[in-house]
């Protein structure tokens, strides 16, 4: 586990009650201008589900996957909801940790995916009286332990097909949105973010033997609708599939390592009711979760050389954004 004597996993927090749910998209979405009646209806859609989004639980149940296989001690801390970054960095310092790596979770790179948590470990360390210093691994995109994970879960998706469509079923990939502006700036050179997700869909069709047709498609846009984002959407992308004959469809989520309230209620609602009305026979690939190829891959990542730290210029934040600020509910 090379200087490290601790890991932090780090994750994007959710809610766990329907109090929360108004005050966590508040901390989301501080600093961008998210319109009002987009916040009532992505609240609706926690409600929906009581008010609980599932990422904590799985939280929780990666740690407790990943303990008997790390001898570190392990700390878990949110961006956006309890137990936030700085309180446990509060307690990591109390407990006399003086390096830790940071595993996120999020397997790209772009500013959503990566920068921005490098921003806010830097500002829950800066809130912190003797924070220990904190390395963030690697992009994992293409790691053998997270393809084959979601190798094993489209396969399983795959036998849930009526028999007669699973040779001919298109896999389609679908990835958070994020403004186009952000995806021209991803990485060091630009375009990082959809190359590395074109690379994991390319990995994950040749674990299954490469006999199936595949899109990248997008999910999940929050914008203004004025601003750019990636496209097509993966509900637009599934009418033009039905319109083409496609005889059947398997979403598989590579942008998302655990359920979050965008899979849960974007792909297994909203894209679902759309096949089901397009007559279309579809079934969703489970994300990574605590997948033991997936719950290995930690701690070989935690004995690869330190990663080199991204440059400053690397995954800039978007203009628009307000300079980065502790977000508390």
């Amino acid at each position: 586990m090379g200087t490290y004597d601790a890991l932090l996993v780090v994750s994007f927090g959710g809610p766990e009650k329907p109090d929360d749910v108004m005050p966590f998209l508040e901390n989301v979405v501080r600093g961008r201008d998210i319109p009002r009646e987009r916040l009532l209806e992505v609240e609706a859609h926690y409600q929906r589900f009581g008010g609980v989004s599932p990422i904590n639980q799985q939280c929780r149940d990666l740690i407790a996957a990943v303990e008997p296989t790390v001898d570190l001690p392990i700390y878990w801390g949110n961006r956006n909801w309890h137990p936030y970054l700085e309180d446990t960095l509060r307690q990591m310092a109390a407990d006399g940790v003086r390096r830790a790596a940071a595993f996120v979770t999020s397997a790209y790179g772009s500013y959503s995916s990566c920068r921005q948590y490098i921003d806010d470990i830097a500002l829950a360390r800066a809130a912190v009286e003797g924070a220990p210093e904190i390395v963030k691994l690697r992009h994992y995109h293409d790691h053998p332990g997270f393809v084959a994970a979601m190798v094993d879960h489209t396969r399983e998706a795959l036998d849930r097909l009526p028999a007669e469509h699973r040779d001919a079923a298109r896999l389609v990939f679908t990835a958070h949105s994020i403004p186009t502006s952000m995806a021209r700036t991803a990485g060091p050179g630009g375009g990082l973010y959809e190359a590395q997700l074109l690379r994991t869909a390319g990995l994950v069709t040749a674990g299954l033997g490469g006999g199936h047709e595949w899109d990248l498609v997008w999910q999940s846009r929050s914008g203004a609708p004025h601003i750019p984002w990636l496209e097509p959407d993966v509900c637009d992308h599934l009418e033009e599939l039905a319109g083409r004959g496609t005889p059947a469809v398997v979403l598989v989520p590579i942008g998302f390592v655990s359920d979050h309230m965008e899979v849960v209620y974007d792909l297994d609602v909203e894209a679902r009711d759309m096949a089901a009305k397009l007559g279309l026979p579809l079934t969703r690939a489970a994300t990574a979760g605590t997948h033991p190829r997936f719950v290995a891959m930690v701690g070989e990542l935690l004995a690869e050389p330190e990663p080199v730290a991204c440059g400053a210029t690397c995954c800039p934040a978007p203009p628009r954004r307000r300079a980065p600020q502790e977000a508390r509910g």
